[in-house]
């Protein structure tokens, strides 16, 4: 049921696309069904800004352009999925890794339609662990303030960043103040990007087909 559920938010993301609009793009595998979707319509778009170097693999592989976020300025449609999603689209991101990209084309776009499936739905953010981009030399410092929080840090050991940090991911936490906490940890020396998309949350949500 999942994965039907995946492809039909992925393809319903479309109708949210302007024509000669450039699109940021997300990453994971519900987005790799409206990446197939819009290489449907690639005639109808500019190009896209990508958030991973999977995502900007599988855009070309459609023959979509891939653009810099820095020469289009502010985009008018990001889609991406998550790893959670409550009641009030605040998200867990950062199950694939590309949080920090992730995040910075969300701020980027005036909208932000997140598609997923109905098992990541959550009455309460933080059964999924919560990734954290770190500078490599702040893994220990950080996880330290993590415990002090009373967090359980895990390094997620042999995977490096797009952008060559590190992630930890998080259990044992239930986030009741999802901006709180975003605002709390982005102020610990070291961390990058937290994978809380919690003070700018998406503005639609797709699950499968349906908006809620």
């Amino acid at each position: 049921m999942s994965t039907n559920e995946k492809r039909l938010a992925g393809e319903a993301a479309i109708r949210y696309v302007e024509d000669g609009a450039i699109v940021g793009v997300g990453t994971g595998s519900t987005v790799a069904y409206f990446i197939e979707a819009l290489a449907g319509i690639r005639q109808r778009i500019n190009g896209a800004v990508s958030s991973s170097e999977q995502s900007t693999a599988l855009l070309r592989k459609h023959g979509i352009p891939v653009l810099d976020l820095n020469a289009t300025g502010p985009l008018s449609l990001y889609v991406d999925g998550a790893d959670e999603c409550d009641a009030h689209k605040r998200l867990i991101k950062g199950g694939g890794a590309a949080l920090t990209r992730e995040k910075i084309i969300a701020e980027a776009s005036s909208r932000f339609v997140c598609i997923i499936d109905s098992s990541k739905r959550v009455n309460l953010l933080g059964k999924f662990p919560l990734p954290i981009e770190v500078i490599p030399m702040a893994r220990s410092l950080v996880g330290r303030e993590i415990v002090k929080r009373g967090g359980q840090p895990v390094w997620r050991d042999g995977v490096v960043t797009d952008n060559g940090n590190w992630v930890i991911d998080v259990h044992g936490w239930q986030i009741t103040d999802p901006v709180g906490l975003e605002t709390e940890l982005n102020q610990i020396p070291g961390i990058v990007t937290v994978g809380l998309f919690a003070r700018r949350p998406a503005d639609i949500v797709l699950v499968g087909d349906k908006e809620i």
